[in-house]
């Protein structure tokens, strides 16, 4: 079930103020990307948070212990106590994102996926980082790069409802459009 953005946006945004405040949002963040981690890895505990007959108590009675386990900074211990308790334990993967691009707003940064037929090679990547960057204004493109075998040749980049489509499948897909068209 996706976490409903009214849900989200709060949490990740007072996270975010105190990382701020603190100046430790790079930090922060690393933290919280392994708490996300290290319950996406285990089912058991995934299930566990997101079991509503479960007390909230002992939700962040196992948060508050994961993240001490993991050695996170106070700051995220607390904050995923404070989550797990009020029942949005199960959202935190989505609190975890929306924080990532409050941080990359601040830091001038956009998130670019692309899905590719092979993967790119350093100079490929390179420049479609500096072409995509100046699209977007001149912010610094962070790729998160994936391997689509379903794709014939090409790439597909998203930044947030923003979609390039230079796959060759796209591209047939236009042309078929154009010859129906007349």
């Amino acid at each position: 079930m996706k976490a409903p953005r009214a849900a989200v946006k709060p949490y990740a945004r007072a996270l975010h103020d105190l990382a701020k405040e603190r100046q430790q949002t790079e930090t922060v963040g690393r933290d919280l990307d392994a708490m996300v981690d290290a319950v996406a890895r285990e089912t058991e505990l995934r299930d566990f948070f997101g079991r509503p007959w479960v007390s909230t108590a002992a939700k962040r009675a196992a948060g508050v212990e994961i993240a001490t386990r993991l050695e996170l900074s106070p700051l995220v211990r607390d904050f995923v106590g404070l989550v797990a308790r009020q029942g949005r334990a199960q959202h935190l993967d989505a609190i975890a994102e929306s924080y990532r691009d409050m941080v990359d707003e601040d830091l001038g940064r956009v998130r670019a996926r692309v899905r590719t037929a092979i993967p790119l090679t350093e100079p490929e990547r390179e420049a479609l980082r500096t072409r995509l960057g100046r699209v977007m204004g001149g912010k610094q493109i962070l790729v998160e790069e994936g391997v689509d075998p379903s794709l014939l040749g090409g790439f597909v980049v998203e930044i947030g409802s923003y979609i390039v489509d230079g796959s060759l499948d796209g591209q047939l897909a236009r042309i078929e459009e154009r010859f129906a068209r007349g």
